[in-house]
Parts: structure tokens; sequence; C-alpha cells
């Protein structure tokens, strides 16, 4: 408990320090987990109380902003929100944020840190984020890649991690923030230590002790460090270094000459290499590559080196057509990350409109504006966004055509025509009369042809075509078009029986995408049960419902959704019947038989423990065209249920109680019988046998377990007093049955082990 509170105490503290001089970004878990309990309280709870006395005692006007995650969506992976903005600290401000957070999602952590980064402009000064979590990423990201990402790209970066309520692996994958920037990762493991751990850093924050005098420097170490005396602005040159005592963490950098002690430009983490390479500045004048030591932004050696001018050219031709593409050339470029875009004339530098890398290339393509008039094409410096050549263009008035029919059915399909196109991603499309410039409906994309086609919308009125530029939406040129009212008719039979499938019928298909569905009366426009596309036949079928009662078919137009024609149909209840045996052994086969006529073919017969639930099956057969079966008995003894279910919505239309008993049990029907369970091979054992009254002709057989039930091994009649029977030589299971040969029927059965 003591080591929790003084690693987190440590971990604060340094922050504490940070902030005299440094922004800082508290990272606060807002998601769902953090409803869990601890002792019998939110863990939510108990780090707004933590945080209270984090920040009971700190300075106002301290630097501090609070970011949260996964407090106003559930399962949005972009809920992450800067409650504060980096600035002077305002307690009450930042404890009533606290309070506001309401758990409610995911975890996003490493897209949090890697935008808290962002708010504190980590590249170009120290920035520390404290995150405070009690779970791993579940974003799909990697938070140890990102934390190496943020240490070699940040002047300074640094993240400390406080795991609340965290086992095992889960602070391993978090931790790897901490150390792979220098901070701290600290566990806190229940509310005692989280509370005890951050009150103790709150009185360290509040009463840091004065700085001790700076002990006088140690005579730095000569670096070695060589690069080119001069470069052209923007380009990305070499530089090597020689340091006797290199850490990971010192970069390389430049600066104007001069500059102040902890300056940077462009810069390059040494690792544990010995080369790299920087980029140039947009200005020209002197400058110095440094090589600094990170631990205390101490230049330990540095090389002048002059940065000239680029000789750079663009070409464009005079005038083109407004949102067609056209081309561009330049010459060799400074850098591959530089690009060549078009603005309209005397736009200030750094703005940009379509736009290309140069890459390795001398030429390329750009798309014009919608809007006619002047512009510039530009080659861009990458860094600083310095134009270096620029030539004028003129961008003149797109024309287009497009034709249309005047009127048609709403949902068909209609052809269309257009001049020949602007720019392959223009596009043509149908709208109300009057819409709005941008606005579309069903579209074509003109690609490199003058034809295609389009589908109207399902609302008959007056409705415009339209040739529309990709670059801004611009309309070119529209024709316009009469939506008529749609016609359609629609038969069926008067009834269906539930589960059935029944023939239907429509007029000409309008759409080949329109449907014929089933539907309960009354439905909202929309809806859909079982269906069938019209495509371009004129009769179809559907299966009827599982539920009895008064229904529609309807035609549906596909745009929209919209009902053409409707008729009524009444789906009446099946009439099927069930049967089987009432008892039988286990694991043996049950034979079923089912009266009415089947609904569908798919439906089925099954074996099921009594009272399962409307879906459930064991051992099943499809009922096909036939109107009996053969399952396999389940191997456990007790009450079941075959039942007949309809195959559309797995609906019970009839059910048949069966006893499942032990494989030995004997089976009694209208007689018993009695005799040894067990016998040897070739042993005389003896039979008794009873039977209802009545001068049927009776046998007792004794036959195998898997034989017909009138075939047998040995067969006696049914005389009065005990049969003897000798047993088969081969071991096994067997049966004694005793037979109504009249009524073609087995009275009983009782099975015996030869071994």
């Amino acid at each position: 408990m003591r080591k929790v509170g003084y690693l987190l105490a440590s971990v604060v503290m340094w922050a504490g320090s940070a902030i005299a001089a440094d922004d800082v970004m508290v990272v606060f878990d807002g998601s769902n987990s953090m409803w869990g309990q601890i002792d019998g309280t939110a863990k939510i709870e108990i780090a707004r109380g933590a945080m209270e006395r984090l920040v009971g005692d700190w300075a106002e006007g301290t630097n501090v902003g609070l970011m949260a995650y996964g407090h106003r969506r559930e399962g949005d992976c972009n809920d992450i929100e800067t409650m504060i903005a980096p600035g002077s600290f305002d307690r009450e401000d930042f404890l009533g944020r606290v309070r506001d957070i309401s758990p409610k999602g995911k975890t996003p952590l490493t897209t949090a840190v890697e935008q808290a980064a962002e708010a504190l402009a980590y590249r170009d000064s120290p920035a520390t984020v404290v995150l405070i979590t009690d779970g791993i990423e579940s974003c799909q990201r990697d938070p140890c890649a990102l934390a190496e990402d943020l240490e070699q790209m940040g002047v300074g970066f640094t993240a400390h991690v406080v795991g609340f309520d965290l086992k095992g692996k889960e602070q391993e994958a978090v931790a790897c923030m901490a150390e792979r920037t220098g901070g701290r990762f600290v566990a806190a493991n229940n509310a005692d230590e989280l509370s005890a751990a951050l009150s103790e850093v709150g009185t360290v924050v509040a009463e840091a002790p004065e700085p001790e005098p700076e002990p006088e420097p140690e005579p730095a170490p000569s670096v070695g460090l060589e690069g080119p005396d001069r470069a052209i602005i923007g380009s990305a040159f070499d530089v090597s270094w020689e340091a006797p005592d290199q850490q990971p963490r010192d970069y390389v950098t430049i600066v104007p000459m001069g500059a102040d002690e902890g300056e940077h430009g462009d810069y390059t983490r040494v690792k544990d290499d010995s080369e790299g390479n920087l980029r140039a500045p947009a200005e020209t004048g002197l400058y110095e590559v440094r090589y600094v030591r990170r631990e205390d932004r101490r230049t330990l050696g540095s090389a002048e080196i002059e940065i000239v001018g680029a000789s750079v050219s663009v070409e464009a031709p005079e005038s083109a057509t407004a949102g067609e593409s056209f081309s561009v050339s330049w010459s060799d470029a400074v850098h591959p990350r530089d690009y060549v875009t078009i603005v309209p004339a005397g736009t200030a530098d750094g703005e940009y409109g379509d736009y290309t890398r140069v890459s390795g290339k001398n030429a390329g393509n750009l798309r014009a504006p919608a809007e006619p008039g002047l512009y510039e094409v530009r080659y861009v410096l990458q860094e600083g966004r310095k134009t270096l050549a620029s030539t004028d263009i003129e961008i003149v008035n797109a024309t287009a055509s497009v034709e249309a029919p005047e009127t048609v059915t709403a949902g068909e399909r209609f052809s269309v025509a257009w001049s020949k196109g602007i720019h392959p991603q223009d596009y043509v499309t149908i709208v109300p009369m009057g819409a709005d410039e941008g606005e579309y409906g069903d579209y074509a994309r003109v690609s490199d042809k003058t034809e295609g086609a389009l589908q109207a919308p399902a609302e008959p009125g007056l409705y415009e075509v339209r040739y529309v530029l990709k670059e801004g939406r611009k309309t070119l040129a529209s024709a316009e078009i009469e939506i008529v009212e749609a016609e359609a008719s629609v038969r069926a039979p008067d009834t269906a029986v539930v589960g059935s499938p029944f023939p239907v019928q429509w007029s000409r298909g309008i759409h080949p995408r329109d449907f014929v569905t089933i539907v309960p009366m009354g439905a909202e426009e929309g809806d859909h049960g079982d269906y069938a596309r019209v495509s371009d036949k004129s009769e179809g079928s559907l299966r009827a419902p599982a539920e009895p009662g008064l229904y529609e078919v309807r035609y549906v137009l596909q745009e929209g959704r919209k009902t053409l024609a409707s008729q009524e149909i009444e789906i009446v209840e099946a009439d099927i019947e069930l049967s089987g045996p009432e008892t039988v052994r286990a694991g043996s086969e049950i034979e079923v038989v089912w009266f009415g006529t089947a609904p569908h073919p798919q439906d089925y017969v099954t074996v099921v423990p009594m009272g399962a639930e409307q879906g459930s099956h064991g051992d099943y057969a499809r009922v096909g065209n036939v109107d009996e079966a053969t399952l396999d008995a389940p191997e456990e003894t007790g009450l079941y249920e075959l039942r007949y279910v309809l195959d559309e919505d797995k609906r019970i239309l009839a059910r048949h109680t069966l006893e499942v008993v032990a494989e030995t049990a004997a089976l009694n029907d209208g007689g018993a019988l009695e005799a040894p369970e067990t016998g040897a091979p070739g042993e005389t054992v003896k039979v008794n046998w009873t039977a209802d009254d009545g001068d049927n002709d009776r046998r007792i057989a004794l036959a195998g377990a898997d034989q017909a039930d009138f075939t047998w091994v040995d067969v006696q009649k049914a005389a009065d007093g005990p049969l003897s029977f000798t047993l088969p030589d081969e071991t096994g299971f067997y049966e004694f049955r005793l037979l109504d040969i009249t009524e073609r029927k087995v009275l009983s059965r009782v099975t015996i082990s030869v071994e």
C-alpha cells in the first residue's frame, strides 16, 4: 500500500513539476467498466473523489487540461472529448467537469492519448499526458506502438499511466505507454490504494519544494557532426555524427544560426544510429545542424550549413474547362512530399485546391474547379507550404446537354443520354423539379459513355434529369420529365393453409426488382413477409405465414417500397394428427405416422423432451411427400413428445406423448411375459405368459433384438403352463415376444442376454 502511494505520488510530483513550465493533459477513463464496484463502491465514484484530493491544493494558474473518453455514447470508438483545453487551472471548473463524466461506452485510450499529445503540440514543445484508466484498449489500436511514435516525433513527450484495478497482462498492455516514453506506470488495486496515493500526490504537488541550486554542469563530451555545406530549401539532406556517450533520445536538428539553446526545427532521434537525414527549412540563410542531448537540451556539437533557393518551374495549359482533368508538369522535384495545386489567382500562400504530390514524377493531373475564372497552378514546398513557382490558367465555363423522355411510370427504368462527359466522375441524376443544387436521386456516372438508365421515383410529379459536374456538384444541364402514377394488379387464392406454398399472379412488372409479398392485413407500407421478385415473369408462389388470420398479397414497387395493388387472403389452420407408440425402449426405433395434408415438404417430425421450447428438436425427419417416418429414440429415459413442426416459423401443429424406458424394460400391450434376464448359450429356460381373454392365435417367439416383429429364431404355440426354450449358441441380446397372430400385434416383449 505504501509502495503504491509512493510511486503514484512520484508520478504526479513529476507532473506537478512539469506543470510550472509545460502543459499537462489529464486523460480520464469514462468507459462503461468504470461502473464496476470495488468494496461496494463504483470505480467512477472512487476516481472522482480521488481526483478532488489530487487537485485540491493545486495553485490557480497552473497549466492543465482535461480529456475524457467513452462517456457520451455506447459502442463508439470516436467518443473522445477535450473537456478543458490546456490552460490556466480553474479548480471548480475542473472538478465540475470530472463530476459530469458518466461512463457509457468503449475504451479508445490509444486515440485519446494521441489527441491529447496533438492538443499539447508535442512536436514543438515538451508535453506530458497523465492517463487514468481501469481498462485496456478496446478499439483495435496498439498503445505500445503509439507510444514509440510519440517518443520519436515529440520534442520531450512523456506519458504517465495510472492503472486502476488492472490485473496481470491488463497492466502490461498499458504500462508500455509509460515505459516507452520515459514515464511512470503505477498500479492501484482498490479504493484505499487509489485514494491514499492520489491524496499524497495532491500534497506533493501543492507543497513542491523549492528547487535546489543546479550543480555546476560537467564538461560536455565532444560530438563530431558532419553534413553538407549547403542544401536547397525544403530538400532532404544527410547528416552523420560520432558521440562518445550517445543516448537513444538525443536528437539532431537544424536551427537558424545563433538560435537559443533548446530551440529546434526538423529533427531526428539518434537512437543507436550514426547517421540520418533532415529536411531543410523553407527560408534561405545560414543555419546550424546541432547534436542535442535530450536530458538537458544542451548542444554537444554543431556544423554550419547554408540553405539556398530552389530553381523550380511548373507548366499548365493556358485554359481548361470547369471540372475537367488537365495535365501539369514541373521541373525536378525538391522533395517527394512537395505538391502541385490549383488555386484562385492571388490566393495566400499555404492554401490549396485539387493537388498531386510530385513524388518521383515530373507530370501529373489536376481537376479544374467548378467556377470559371483566373487561377494559378503552383509548385508548393511541403516544408513551410512555400510557393516556389506558379503559372496562370483560365478556367472556362463547361457546357453539356442531357436528354430524357417526357414521361415515365413511377418506379420504372428509363433511358437517358448526354453530351460527351467532361469528367468520368460527373453524373446524371433525377431530382424533384427545383431541387437545391447538389441534391440527387438515382444516378449514373458518365464515365466514357453518352447514355445510360435511371430509375424513376415512386411518387408522381414533375422532376428534372440533371447533368452534374463532380467538382463542386454544379448542374450543367437539365431536362424536365413527368413521373406518372404506376398501375399494377395482383391475384391470389382466397385461402391457403399455414406454411404452405400458394400461387400468385400479377400484371406486367414495372421494374424487375419490384416484388410480390404477403403481409398481415393492414401492415404498414414497406413491411414484407415471404416475397418473390417480379423479374420478367407474371406469376410465382409465396409461402403462407405460420399463424392463421387475414393477410394481404401486395405488389410492391422497389423504388420507395410503395404498394401498387393488393388482394385479401385468409390463412387457415392445418388439420394434422400425429400417431406413434406410447412407450419405446431407449435407443430403439420409433415409427411415426401423420394424418392430413402436410402444408410443406420441408415440415418435419421430431422427438424432444416433454415441454421443450418451440424450435427445439432431437432426431427428425422431413415429411416430404410421405405420411410416415422412423426416428431414433433418445438414450435417456423419461417423458418425450413426438412433434409435427411447420418449417415456416417452426410452429408446432401436432403432438404425441411418448415414454422412453430402459433398453431392457418389458413392453406390455394386452399381455405379459415372464422370463429370465440372462442365460448361457444352449441353456434351456422357462417362459410363462398371460394375455387378455380371447381365442386368437397366440405364439411365443424367441427372436434377435433387431429382428422384425413377426420373424424369429424359435417359436411355440402359446399353451397352458410354462414353455421351454433352448437359447442360441451365439451370445448377444434377444427378445421373447408374445404375438397375437390373428391381430398382427405384439402383446408383450422382454429381453434376455445370452452370455
